[in-house]
């Protein structure tokens, strides 16, 4: 289990015998050249060595490690998420047992005691196989055979807080209103780190501007509005950068584990508080979407997200990326908790309407077996659909990105400025691009977003548009620049109608393809947020 911080690995001497440093336990008998494997193993980890960790491991889609982030089947799901965990804490291993299940298979069980002070353990089922090469590719002696794992489960340390996940946190943070009957009663809400919280600072995702910060006076009032519901703030949540990203990557403090595909990205910009409803640390999300920043978390986590109708809760106290289609939003593992903060902050609202709503363009942006099973998704619903046709995609998206971009550099080009070096790379270049963008260049596209919202809204009053919320899975967190930017491209192609429109859209967890959770959107009129997490549960559930 990888443990944040860690910069330095102390050799690993396994001791069995040992149930604390210094009581004596007798000396397991280990089958010929298992003690060598996992001494191997342990060294391995500690260097780091994916190479010969990735050797260790049985081949094939049957072996399985489980941690506190999840269960990965597959070697090759393990060796993904190995490569991109950057190693473990320094450590050492103490108690050490071992039941013998037959000659070739042996249950292995140790304490790790880390430098650092805490205790974890790990469990292995080893097995070994006659002709076949060692981890580092030489034959295994004669008689001995190869031994590596086939599933393996890691209890790590107990964590005092995630970083890559929280900012602040408390148990609570800020204690929500007691009153009898409240709707959001025994609600934990992790809070985007972009909304005011009285008392804390903005951190905005990046450790130069949180420095910098006011500390603020008053709660935003979607804050308030939740704790005048009943519910509790846990924490604040980590964001990517300005929220000027969709991964869920942050060059500062890490990537927030994905609560449902370990391997996987998270998702951004929400990315932080979405892990912390995913990982049931929190039960409700309070993000933002401007272009796709609660639906893609929803998305890549198997959680519900709702982007409300552009305007309809007060964005007071927000930090800003782009006002035209900064939106806040919620994230919660089921329907009735999203629901119950919908209509605390809406109300009722209008009805959506029936009919479903399927355009070829936004099925043209998605990956084949996403595809695949949103269409048989559709079969089974046995709802009537209307193909319908929308403006362009290329052209809603770069009408987004132009006017987008200027906003924030507006909002946000000045700091950047003065603060050289402060971003992230993949930022940093984002807000390149913004400050290239010209006073014309952002009046042809304010021009043309009046046309296209028009038009949008036009194919919206006939029924619910329904689409995959993103082209595929979460890309893996090994994933280069090059997957990462194609993935993002045809991502803000699918979330850019709903963001023309300023209208509603609902993430819900419908689809799974290849392991990895997949989310069905529903886009309706504005106005329409509660009625469409309505019509969410009535066809997904």
């Amino acid at each position: 289990m990888a443990e944040p911080g860690a910069s330095q690995h102390e050799p690993t001497q396994p001791e069995p015998g040992a149930t604390h440093p210094g009581a004596a336990q007798p000396e397991p008998t280990w089958p010929p050249g298992l003690r060598a494997a996992f001494d191997r193993y342990e060294a391995a980890l500690a260097a780091d060595d994916v190479a010969v960790l990735d050797a260790l491991f049985e081949p094939g889609p049957d072996t399985i490690r489980g941690d506190a982030g999840g269960l990965l089947v597959g070697h090759d799901r393990i060796s993904a998420f190995r490569s991109a965990r950057g190693g473990i804490a320094a450590r050492r291993i103490g108690r050490t047992e071992l039941r013998v299940l037959s000659d070739d298979t042996v249950l292995v069980v140790a304490t790790s005691h880390f430098t650092g002070g805490g205790q974890g353990l790990q469990t292995q089922l080893w097995r070994r196989r006659d002709g076949q090469d060692g981890p580092d590719g030489t034959d295994a002696p004669d008689g001995v055979g190869t031994w590596r794992i086939a599933a393996a489960h890691v209890t790590g340390r107990a964590p005092a807080i995630d970083r890559s996940v929280w900012r602040v946190v408390g148990d609570p943070l800020v204690a929500g209103a007691v009153q009898p009957d409240a709707p959001l009663a025994g609600v934990r809400v992790a809070v985007k780190d972009l909304f005011a919280v009285r008392g804390q600072v903005v951190g905005a995702g990046n450790p130069a501007y949180e420095r910098g910060a006011s500390v603020a006076e008053a709660n935003a009032p979607a804050v308030q509005m939740l704790l005048d519901a009943g519910a509790s703030v846990t924490g604040i949540a980590r964001t990517d950068e300005f929220a000027y990203s969709i991964a869920g990557r942050n060059a500062h403090t890490g990537t927030p584990p994905n609560g449902a595909a370990p391997e996987r990205m998270p998702g951004g910009s929400t990315s932080g508080a979405a892990a912390a409803v995913a990982l049931g640390q929190a039960d409700l999300a309070l993000g933002t979407d401007t272009a796709g920043s609660v639906r893609v978390p929803a998305s890549y986590q198997g959680l519900w997200g709702l982007r409300t109708t552009h305007g309809a809760v007060p964005r007071e106290g927000l930090l800003p990326l782009a006002q035209t289609f900064d939106t806040v939003g919620w994230l919660a593992r089921d329907a009735a908790t999203l629901r119950a903060a919908a209509v605390v902050a809406l109300g009722d609202g209008t009805p959506a309407p029936s009919d479903l709503l399927v355009a070829e363009e936004l099925l043209r942006m998605v990956e084949p077996d996403t595809r695949t099973a949103f269409e048989a998704f559709l079969a089974r619903t046995c709802r009537t659909v209307t193909a319908v046709e929308l403006p362009p995609l290329d052209e809603l998206a770069e009408v987004v990105r132009t006017v987008q971009a200027a906003e924030a550099w507006r909002n946000d080009g000045a700091w950047v400025s003065a603060h050289p070096g402060a971003l992230g790379p993949d930022v940093a270049a984002r807000f390149g691009a913004a400050q290239a963008v010209t006073a014309s260049a952002e009046q042809d596209a304010r021009g043309r977003l009046a046309t296209f919202r028009s038009a949008v809204r036009d194919v919206l009053a006939g029924g619910v548009l329904c689409l995959p919320t993103v082209p595929g899975p979460a890309p893996l967190r090994t994933a280069d620049a090059a997957v990462v930017d194609r993935t993002r491209t045809a991502t803000l192609r699918m979330t850019a109608v709903a963001g023309i429109a300023g209208a509603p859209a609902v993430s819900a967890p419908a689809l799974t393809v290849g392991g990895a959770p997949v989310g069905v959107c529903l886009v309706a009129t504005p106005g329409s947020d509660v009625a469409l997490v309505d019509s969410a549960v009535a066809l997904v559930c």
